[in-house]
Parts: structure tokens; sequence; C-alpha cells
């Protein structure tokens, strides 16, 4: 799996297809980080979060795990735009399923329209691994897509979703092909469902989980 490719063109393709819906799913708890000091990004892409993150609280500091080196490009980019330093963030070129995290290290998680890429038994791996490095009531901020229940909003969330699955399979080759909802991963590394906000009738939402043991 690879972003390299779309990575220069990602900003406007969000813009264009999903307006400001990721940013504002990304977004929707960032006011319960404030006291967190220290955060482990997973995918963080071209770096919208990143950057509204720093701003929001100058004193945590960021563990980036990302495995595009032309994503990693755009988030630099962005946060010399925006007048940051890169100082309180460490870079991680690597794919987070490769990746040993130090133990009991942070108590802020964010995976944004990410865990989206990977098949069951990577997920069910990556969601174990990820839990291992947060200590006791950190928190784990879940952005993705999702299918509605019932009715023309599940039909036309599967659409969608079978849309966005064949065209990242053409241009990165993840490997996932279709959704796998994390929730049961997370409540069995010990993490419980605080908040849950829905957009786009339902084809998106936005987790608040917090680490209960």
């Amino acid at each position: 799996m690879s972003f390299d490719r779309l990575a220069i063109h990602y900003p406007w393709m969000e813009m264009v297809f999903a307006g400001d819906l990721m940013q504002r799913c990304r977004t929707r708890f960032l006011s319960k980080t404030k006291r967190c000091r220290n955060a482990l990004l997973v995918g963080e892409g071209t770096g919208k979060f990143l950057t509204t993150l720093l701003r929001l609280n100058p004193e945590i500091r960021v563990t980036c795990v990302e495995q595009s080196v032309g994503m990693i490009r755009q988030m630099q980019q962005r946060l010399r735009s925006a007048g940051l330093q890169d100082s309180r963030i460490e870079f991680k070129k690597m794919n987070a399923l490769d990746w040993t995290p130090p133990h009991n290290q942070y108590d802020l998680v964010a995976t944004h329209f990410f865990l989206d890429c990977f098949r069951e038994e990577q997920l069910e791996r990556l969601v174990t691994s990820l839990a291992g490095s947060t200590r006791p009531h950190a928190l784990w901020l879940v952005t993705d897509f999702r299918e509605p229940e019932r009715g023309w909003r599940r039909w036309r969330a599967k659409l969608l979703l079978a849309m966005l699955f064949a065209f990242f399979k053409v241009t990165t080759r993840i490997s996932a092909s279709r959704l796998t909802p994390p929730d049961s991963y997370l409540t069995g590394v010990g993490f419980r469902l605080r908040k849950r906000r829905l957009d786009n009738f339902g084809f998106a939402h936005s987790d608040l989980w917090e680490r209960i043991f």
C-alpha cells in the first residue's frame, strides 16, 4: 500500500469530492484532547488534523507514523504554511503493520480515514499493537466511513464505498476490499466508546474512545 501517487493530489481531491466533511469529522472531538501531551497519529495523510492539533495544544508532542514519503512532504509543507515548527513531531516513515510501538507511552491516538484500508485480520493486529502503546484513560479518535443499517442511506453508502474501494485498490493497492468496523477490536483491547457522531446521512462517523483497562 502506498499513497505516494496521490499525495500531491489528495488535498484538492478531498475538497472536490467531500468538501469539509472529512476535516469536520477529524476535528469533531478535538476539544477533548487539550490535556493530552503525547499523541500518536497513524496514517495522518496531508496533515490537516496534525496542524489543527498543534495549534490547539501547544504542549503536545506527536509521533506520526506514515508510510508515504509524499504525504510526509505534504505535512511538512502544510506546517510551514501555517507557521508551525516540526520540532514537536517525530515522523516515522514506515508501514504501521510493521512498526512496534513503545509500551504505555501515548495518551492520544488518532486514526482518521485509515483503518478502512486493512483486511479484517490486519485490522485486529493493528488495533492490538497500537493499543499496547497507550496509557490508562488514553483517548482514541477514530473517523471513517460506514454503512447505515437500512434504507436508501445504506444502499447509497454501499455504492459510494464500492467506488472508493475500487479507486484506492488501483491507485494505492490497499489490501481491503470491504469495510470492517473496528469496534469489536477496540473493545477487546480495553477501549470504550464514549461518543459517536454521524455525518452525511450516516455515511461517515466520528468516534471518541477511551481506554478503561
